[in-house]
């Protein structure tokens, strides 16, 4: 492992049980702080989620010094806060690979360790799959079998943890939810229900109810046998004190604990200790601070420190590596610039986010018009939705969501949007491989399953230019639903605020001219075909390049043109290579009756891990190599052909 320091009670636990076996009560507090401390030196140095994770120390501590892990199951909701977690389950030696192509995942990951209990990436998921297991292990008769859904960071504005709830409330399992509560997703925590919790946690009346009710919970185990109706009978007087003051939990038949003090591991180790000699659905709400611990990150941006990058440790202070030339923009922040300027001059444009403002840079717009932005939460479907009911009124919403978490609103963009032919533009984010968030996160799919939507505009710019004409033309006249995909990072132009342009819907271009093999592109991967077509130039191989721009409508007289002229076809695309724009082609090519040999290349069908954008590329083999590699193999059997 490389020289990370590590305390004096961390080098002694490499799994729950030697935290359990080899640690003292009264030495928690110093071991979450070694463990915040090791935290901060990797991430510092290697990168990551940061803020999330800190927040939780004593959680984490608690938990595994409490419950008999693997055995009781622990699901962690949006996984990036599982660092400690990962650091007491036996990774700690390997933890500086974090993230890193071929290392360990940033999320919990069950082909990992025994202890990820349940796969993570996405919000929202632990209460359901918690109360599943929960049931399967009722089922199975495993009564003393304890499971933990840990849910925060915004992950219970999303609809799916009321359902879970909603079911929960009625199965009598060993289910304990655990509302790690700190005002944050990414961004500042939106919605009723965050003020719903501010409520709970600054009443004063609830709370002297409550510390007086954990007063006697502290002593419940030495009632034996009458323990419940002891229980039972602090609920009833909570419930006849507190008439005025209806609590959301309870109503769903959990009983709810709390507020405390997350951050206190020796009284968390206690509740969840009494805790688990409590029959039936129970929540514990405990108030966070994110980034908790560090000092830069408690009084500096959260939404900063959620991934703050590489940062020096002792300072706080961001290392940032300042180019020799100046770099092209974000498609993030192209798409937030670009969106003001067009809401500037057609006042029926909002924009909307579920909880990714700061991500998306849908924030630019949020500043400049906050009445016409809006940040919803995590949760998509509602997004979608209610992106459908303004158009469905006259106006023209931006609804811009992550690829791989559009996928959680796919009924929605269906039924509520294309059915009705409405005018909602999808800008999908992160579309194709984004890196070390890996398959969670990947935008692997949506132009297949878009593609098969009817009344649905599928399209993707390859540059930043094209991003820009692609929005002003989405808004420019209502054509139903319109979806642009664009990719996580940088462009092509360092000059990128150009004119806007109207663009025909379902048309692509001609990039370069050739007469040997023609490459057709979608995207920003395009790019990359621009320098293979430049190296296969140097190397005497006369190259077409066809930027298609749209993959539904897809350009049916470009197609003609190619297909007429060449029998060598290379299609690249950063999406699923089964239902995407390689197999749009071969659909053309069969209806219409052409003979070629086509190669496409794109990510193929399989769940691709983390890494570097351009490792996963290499790995996937449409990188620029890979592309002149394809080409050269066609030549070469055209020439062999040629030559028999």
């Amino acid at each position: 492992m490389a020289d990370y320091t590590t305390g004096e009670l961390l080098k002694q636990i490499n799994l729950p049980a030697d935290l359990r076996e080899k640690i003292s009560d009264d030495q928690l507090p110093q071991l979450c702080e070694e463990l915040r401390s090791f935290i901060v030196d990797v991430v510092s140095q290697k990168g990551g989620h940061f803020g999330a994770s800190l927040g939780v120390v004593e959680m984490t501590v608690a938990l595994h010094y409490v419950f008999n892990t693997p055995y009781d199951k622990l699901v962690w909701d949006v996984g990036h806060q599982a660092y400690g977690h990962k650091i007491l389950t036996g990774r700690r030696e390997n933890f500086h690979t974090n993230r890193i192509y071929k290392g360990l995942s940033g999320f919990p990951k069950p082909s990992e360790s025994e202890y990820d209990a349940f796969a993570v990436g996405h919000s929202s998921t632990s209460i359901s799959a918690a109360l599943g297991m929960a049931v399967a292990s009722n089922y199975l008769q495993e009564k003393d079998r304890q499971h933990i859904a840990i849910i925060g960071d915004g992950s219970m504005t999303a609809g799916l943890a009321f359902e879970g709830m909603n079911h929960g409330g009625v199965e009598n399992t060993n289910l304990l939810v655990v509302l790690n509560d700190n005002c944050m997703a990414i961004d500042p925590n939106v919605g009723a229900l965050k003020d719903y919790l501010t409520d709970i946690t600054t009443s004063h009346t609830y709370n002297k109810v409550k510390d007086e009710v954990w007063d006697l919970l502290g002593k419940v185990s030495k009632f034996g046998p009458n323990a419940q109706a002891i229980v039972q009978k602090i609920e009833n007087g909570i419930k006849s004190t507190l008439l005025k003051q209806s609590n959301l939990f309870e109503s769903l038949n959990f009983r709810y604990f709390g507020p405390i003090d997350g951050h206190d591991v020796n009284y968390m180790a206690k509740v969840m200790n009494d805790l688990k000699d409590i029959p039936g659905p129970k929540i514990l709400h405990c108030i966070t601070e994110k980034g908790k611990g560090y000092q830069p990150a408690e009084v500096g941006d959260s939404t900063k420190w959620h991934a703050p990058g590489l940062f020096n440790k002792d300072t706080g202070e961001i290392i940032k590596v300042t180019p020799k030339s100046p770099q092209p923009p974000k498609y993030q922040d192209v798409f937030g610039h670009t969106i003001v300027e067009l809401a500037e001059k057609n006042n029926k444009i909002v924009g909307v986010t579920p909880a990714m403002p700061s991500g998306s840079s849908l924030n630019i717009m949020m500043k400049a018009m906050p009445d016409r932005a809006f940040d919803v939460g995590i949760a998509e479907q509602h997004a979608v939705t209610f992106s459908a009911g303004m158009a469905a009124q006259g106006l023209v919403p931006f609804c811009n969501i992550y690829s791989s978490f559009m996928q959680r609103a796919y009924d929605q963009v269906i039924h509520d949007v294309a059915l009705q032919n409405l005018h909602v533009v999808f800008c999908l984010d992160r579309g194709g491989l984004v890196g070390a968030d890996g398959p969670t996160h990947h935008g692997a799919y949506d132009l297949a399953y878009f593609r098969c939507i009817p009344n649905m505009i599928v399209s993707a710019p390859m540059n930043e230019e094209e991003l820009r004409n692609l929005m002003y033309t989405a808004q420019a006249e209502n054509n139903g639903p319109f979806s642009i995909r664009y990719p996580r990072g940088t462009g092509v132009m360092t000059e990128w605020k150009t004119p806007l342009k109207k663009v025909k819907i379902g048309t692509g271009r001609r990039v370069k001219n050739g007469e040997d093999v023609a490459i057709l592109t979608i995207g920003h991967i395009g790019n990359y075909a621009v320098k293979a077509t430049e190296q296969l130039s140097k190397e005497g191989v006369d190259i077409a390049h066809y930027d298609m721009r749209f993959v539904k409508p897809i350009d049916e007289i470009l197609l003609h043109e190619v297909f007429s002229k060449f029998k060598k076809v290379v299609t690249v695309e950063n999406g699923c290579i089964h239902g995407g724009m390689g197999s749009a082609v071969l659909e053309f090519m069969a209806d219409n009756n052409y003979q070629a040999e086509v190669k496409r290349l794109g990510i193929p069908d399989k769940f691709i891990e983390h890494g570097t954008q351009d490792e996963l590329y290499n790995e996937c083999f449409f990188d620029t190599e890979a592309i002149i590699t394809t080409v050269k193999s066609l030549v070469k059997t055209a020439e062999n052909k040629a030559s028999a």
